[in-house]
C-alpha cells in the first residue's frame, strides 16, 4: 500500500469517528449544528471556546454531551462575585486523620470544564483560568500539577444581563480559540426539543443517557496530533496572517488582532479541513473559521457601535477585501 493510500484510509477513519461524535452530541443537543461543529473544531485544535447566548439554550447540555460521547470527566463551575481562585484551582488543606497537609484539587482537574457565566466573577478569579487554559497545568502553593489531557474549557457569558458582571480582560479573551454565538432554535427544532424533554422525564433535567461513548480521551489526543500535522501551504499561512494584520489598520477598529489571532486561524483552519474530510487546508477553511476566531479579538470604535455595526459585519468586509490565494 502506498503512503498516499495509507493516508487516505487514515483520513477516512478520522472522519468516521468525528461524524459519530457529532451525531451523538446531536441526540441531546437539538439544532445548534454550527455551535456543535465549532466546539469540535476547538477540541481538535486543542483550544477553548467562549459561548455567548441567553440562558436556557443548552450550553451545559452541550459540554455534558461532549463528555459523555468521549468518555471524559466533566466538571461545572458557576462563577459568582464571591468565587475565589482557590475554588477553581484547588488548595492545601490540613487532614486531621493523617495529621498532615494535603492538596485538594479543584474542579479544573477534568477533561471538559464548563465555566458558567464567567463574567460574573472579578478579574482576580477569572485570571485563575489563565494558566490552566494556556499551560494546561495548575500551580497550588508553589507546586505545579499537570492536567490530564485532553482538556477543553467552555466558558459562557450572558449578553443581556449587564448588572453584576465584570468585563473579561483582553488577555483572557485572547486565550479562547473561538467565540461562538448560541441563538434561539427554529420552530421545528424547538418542537422536537420540547417533545423530547417532556416525554417520560421529571422536571427539565439534562439527559445524556442516550448518548453512546464513541471516542476515548486517547482518541481525542490522537486526533489532535493528526490535525496538528495537517499540510498547510505557505500561501495559506500568508493569507491567515494578512487577515489578522488587516484588522489592525481597518477603519473603525480601535484594537485589532495580535499574532495569536494568526496562529488561531491556522489551528482552527486545520480542524475545519479535517472535519471536511480533506488532508490540506484551503482558503475557504480560513474564511469559515475567521469570524469565530477573530470576533473576540477586535474592539470597534465608538462611532461604528453607535451606527449599529457588529464585529461580524466588519470582519465580512475584511474577508471580502483581502485577496485569497489561488491554489
Amino acid at each position: 500500500m502506498s503512503d498516499l493510500q495509507g493516508q487516505a484510509q487514515l483520513s477516512d477513519r478520522v472522519l468516521r469517528k468525528l461524524g459519530s461524535l457529532e451525531q451523538e452530541i446531536s441526540k441531546a443537543v437539538i439544532g445548534q449544528r454550527q455551535v456543535i461543529r465549532d466546539t469540535i473544531i476547538a477540541l481538535l485544535a486543542g483550544g477553548h471556546v467562549l459561548v455567548e447566548g441567553v440562558p436556557g439554550l443548552g450550553k451545559t447540555l452541550l459540554v455534558r454531551s461532549l463528555a459523555a460521547a468521549v468518555g471524559g470527566v466533566f466538571n461545572r463551575v458557576q462563577f459568582t462575585p464571591d468565587l475565589m481562585p482557590s475554588d477553581i484551582s484547588g488548595h492545601i488543606m490540613f487532614d486531621r486523620k493523617s495529621d498532615s497537609f494535603r492538596v485538594r484539587k479543584g474542579p479544573v482537574f477534568c477533561n471538559f470544564l464548563l465555566a458558567d457565566e464567567i463574567n460574573r466573577a472579578p478579574a482576580k478569579t477569572q485570571s485563575a483560568l489563565l494558566e490552566v487554559m494556556q499551560e494546561q497545568q495548575v500551580t497550588i502553593e508553589g507546586q505545579t500539577y499537570a492536567l490530564q489531557l485532553p482538556f477543553l474549557a467552555l466558558a459562557t457569558q450572558n449578553p443581556i444581563e449587564q448588572e453584576g458582571t465584570y468585563p473579561l480582560p483582553q488577555a483572557q479573551l485572547d486565550r479562547f480559540l473561538l467565540k461562538v454565538y448560541i441563538d434561539y432554535p427554529d420552530m421545528d427544532e424547538e418542537l422536537q426539543m420540547v417533545q423530547q424533554i417532556t416525554t417520560g422525564s421529571v422536571a427539565d433535567k439534562l439527559d445524556v443517557s442516550q448518548i453512546d461513548e464513541v471516542l476515548t480521551p486517547d482518541d481525542i489526543i490522537y486526533l489532535q496530533r493528526y490535525t496538528a500535522r495537517l499540510e498547510v501551504d505557505e500561501q495559506i499561512v500568508e493569507y491567515a496572517v494578512k487577515i489578522a494584520r488587516a484588522t489592525r489598520d481597518w477603519r473603525g477598529i480601535d484594537a485589532g488582532s495580535g499574532p495569536r489571532g494568526s496562529i488561531a486561524l491556522l489551528r482552527a483552519g486545520r480542524a475545519q479541513a479535517v472535519l471536511s474530510g480533506r488532508q490540506f487546508v484551503t482558503p475557504d477553511d480560513i474564511k469559515a473559521v475567521a469570524p469565530a476566531v477573530l470576533r473576540h479579538r477586535l474592539k470597534l470604535s465608538a462611532d461604528l457601535e453607535i451606527e449599529g455595526y457588529r464585529v461580524d459585519d466588519v470582519l465580512q468586509d475584511i474577508l471580502s477585501h483581502v485577496p485569497a490565494p489561488r491554489l
